[in-house]
Formats: structure tokens, C-alpha cells, sequence
């Protein structure tokens, strides 16, 4: 699997398990209702998932992540 194709799936589980946590969590304890359950479990994932790009140094592609809660840059490999 490419490093391009990683840093996509990366991006789509992190998203994922953070959106439907959180849809869990506001649907039960924040008492919205209709379309607020998802579009808030929307910005509050896109908020709070990790950032995961691929980049071409002189070495070849490199994977990298930055999160809200991590300082500065990961490199994956």
C-alpha cells in the first residue's frame, strides 16, 4: 500500500471513530435533536482528528501526522 493511500485511510478511521463517539455522546447527553446530532459530531471531529500527509523529501515519501494534542509534527513509519 502507498504512503498517499496510508495518510487517506489514517485520515477516514480517525475521523470515523471520533464522529461516531461523539454522535453517541451529544445524541444521548446534549439532548439536540434532527440534524444537529450529526453536523455537531461533524465539526467537533474535524476538530479533534489527527491530520496524517504524505510528503516527498530526497529520501523518498514520508508520512507524517500533526495533532491538536501533540506539539508539532510525527513522523509515521
Amino acid at each position: 500500500m502507498s504512503k498517499k493511500t496510508k495518510s487517506f485511510v489514517y485520515n477516514f478511521i480517525g475521523f470515523a471513530i471520533i464522529f461516531f463517539t461523539t454522535r453517541y455522546l451529544v445524541a444521548i447527553y446534549a439532548h439536540l435533536e434532527g440534524y444537529w446530532i450529526p453536523i455537531t459530531a461533524f465539526v467537533v471531529g474535524t476538530l479533534l482528528a489527527p491530520k496524517f500527509q504524505t510528503i516527498q523529501t530526497n529520501e523518498g515519501e514520508k508520512l507524517f501526522m500533526k495533532w491538536l494534542f501533540i506539539k508539532g509534527f510525527k513522523e509515521i513509519k
